[in-house]
């Protein structure tokens, strides 16, 4: 069931069934999570079950501010605390060392925690709206509200679309950034990108006061963190990676013959297609706008009965990474 999540009875009505151990369909900025009280075992194996994810992949934990954050981190390194001043509420999860007997299930068991304070008004006003019950709820997990490994999802109807109209879900609209959270590790005494998102590297870096490391950087294993692993975001079509004049090439060489290859292209190059019946979209050109774009298209590719994805590669510029990212590990062997 969809619900606007701009009325106050849906907002009080989700956090009562939140309360209640049930779990709902949240938007927030970066794509829909799907939610549950952070601090009960039972609510939080829901979501493993629902998504098919296994348990000890963590989950990140959103709160309504630092003093919610508090109440699930053992500490807060001071970098953590300037991310978090630069960028809360937004679309980066800093990894800090969690407070023992909280959020054990949520963490996957370890002894560090993902937590994030979206900037989403309906998310903003159901974690508010959390807080003050009686007891309260301190933070929602909310992984992207889809099966484990698969596209996420950007609207209301999606996460219909992937759990049954037995899901509350609270309708925001269509998420403004499009993919998930930059993720921060603030637990090695660097600071470490584990996953790109919309914030740059060198914004992030900035706000660090520090340099930011990339995993391969680092010795050590990093925390395991939601959506780092090889193969992810993928959709029911193989997809592959190309640049341009590559994936010209290669439509050049099919001809006519692409009309029996079900074939889907989303590319920023102009593109000449000698064939009927592929389905070719234009990519923005702009990054933002592409994160903004990216679930959308790969899910109406799924939609529309795709059997073959051709992507053009991203350009280089690090305002890219995030999309980069998220396209390397769909594209990923499964």
């Amino acid at each position: 069931m969809i619900l606007d999540g701009h009325r106050p009875d849906a907002i009080a009505q989700a956090a009562r069934r939140l309360a209640a151990g049930d779990l709902l369909g949240l938007p927030t900025e970066t794509v829909y999570g799907l939610a549950a009280d952070a601090g009960s075992e039972a609510a939080v194996a829901g979501i493993f079950a629902a998504k098919g994810r296994p348990s000890d992949h963590p989950l990140i934990v959103h709160v309504a501010d630092a003093e919610a954050a508090a109440h699930f981190a053992r500490e807060l390194p001071p970098v953590a605390r300037r991310l978090m001043t630069a960028f809360w509420p937004g679309p980066l999860t800093v990894i800090v060392p969690r407070r023992e007997g909280v959020a054990r299930a949520a963490a996957g068991g370890q002894e560090s925690v993902g937590l994030r304070c979206p900037s989403h008004p309906v998310a903003r006003a159901l974690l508010q709206a959390c807080a003050a019950l009686e007891p309260p709820v301190a933070g929602l997990a909310a992984p992207s509200a889809n099966r484990f490994g698969r596209v996420s999802p950007t609207t209301a109807a999606h996460v219909r679309d992937e759990f049954g109209d037995g899901l509350l879900v609270l309708d925001g609209g269509a998420c403004e950034v499009g993919i998930e959270s930059a993720i921060v590790d603030c637990t090695r005494g660097r600071p470490v990108l584990l996953r790109p998102g919309a914030l740059g590297f060198e914004q992030i870096q900035t706000a660090c006061g520090e340099r930011l490391w990339r995993p391969e950087e680092m010795p050590g294993a990093a925390p395991r963190a939601s959506g780092t692993l090889a193969s992810h975001y993928a959709p029911q079509a193989p997809l592959r990676l190309m640049d341009g004049p590559a994936l010209q090439d290669a439509l050049d060489v099919l001809g006519p013959g692409a009309s029996d290859l079900g074939l889907a292209v989303w590319a920023r190059r102009s593109l000449k297609v000698g064939a009927r019946g592929v389905r070719l979209v234009p990519m923005p050109q702009d990054a933002a706008a592409a994160a903004r774009a990216l679930f959308a298209a790969l899910r109406d590719f799924d939609d529309a009965g795709a059997r073959l994805i051709w992507v053009e590669a991203p350009p280089a510029d690090t305002a890219w990474d995030g999309v980069r990212d998220r396209l390397q590990r769909a594209a990923a062997d499964r």
